[in-house]
């Protein structure tokens, strides 16, 4: 051990947004129980990428005795990746260079689907007949559909995030049949927003129930989040379900 720069995380301020965790190239920081945490001290280089991102100020940089930074920890934590380094630029006054690597969300791969032997079977016909579409409002972006729009009334909400229905063939059958549904990105937009938009319309409808289909990698659990915080907010004891969706395919039900 020695004494390094470190990031340390407040956690009576954080609100476990989860908007830091794409921030840091190294994935150092997860949330658990509804905090970021910093999960092993190696894995952290102290350069602060992770800062500006904090709507809360929660995060700060510190000095302590720590474990000295791994890049070979880092490489076995994100499955091999090499991870490039580029401190904050100097020049740049409430923001720090983020990291080569990127989000490992972001992570750009190529995925190889196992085909059914009896694929060639199915023709197009009858896939037509067997999945039809189940989407029965418009609009579904969350920042676009009206707080008190009148199929949100005795609906059983669905949140999905927008990689989703992607990453799951069966999308259209197995989750959104009988749901009216929102869609949203908390990579790319405000997480604040939807916490505030979820809660007016978890708050101003009779919903019956709510399920969030959010993917695996780390920065979509910010989706995840805003919908437990709006149905905590509402007051409402309504049914929370959560389903991970992997990047290959492959559903988890987590609630």
């Amino acid at each position: 051990m020695a004494m390094r720069k470190i990031v340390k995380i407040d956690e009576e301020k954080c609100n476990g947004c989860g908007v830091c965790v794409p921030s840091c190239a190294e994935g150092a920081i997860k949330i658990i129980d509804g905090k970021a945490k910093l999960i092993a001290d190696n894995l952290c280089d102290g350069l602060g990428a992770c800062l500006g991102d904090c709507p809360l100020g929660a995060i700060n940089i510190i000095e302590r005795e720590a474990d000295e930074f791994d890049e070979a920890a880092v490489g076995k934590h994100l499955g091999n990746t090499p991870v490039q380094h580029s401190k904050p630029a100097a020049n740049q006054q409430g923001h720090h260079g983020h990291h080569g690597g990127g989000c490992p969300g972001s992570r750009a791969m190529e995925l190889t689907q196992k085909i059914s032997d009896n694929s060639a079977a199915i023709s197009s016909n009858d896939l037509e007949i067997k999945i039809k579409p189940q989407l029965t409002q418009w609009p579904v972006q969350l920042n676009l559909v009206p707080v008190k729009a009148p199929y949100f009334e005795n609906s059983d909400l669905l949140i999905t995030a927008d990689c989703v229905p992607f990453a799951y063939p069966n999308y259209h059958l197995d989750l959104l049949k009988g749901k009216k549904v929102v869609v949203g990105c908390p990579k790319l937009d405000d997480i604040q927003h939807y916490i505030e938009k979820l809660t007016d319309i978890v708050s101003e409808n009779n919903i019956k129930s709510v399920t969030v289909a959010f993917m695996e990698v780390p920065c979509c659990g910010g989706i995840l989040r805003a919908a437990e915080e709006a149905v905590r907010i509402s007051g409402k004891n309504i049914p929370l379900h959560r389903i991970k969706i992997g990047i290959s395919g492959e559903l988890t039900k987590i609630s």
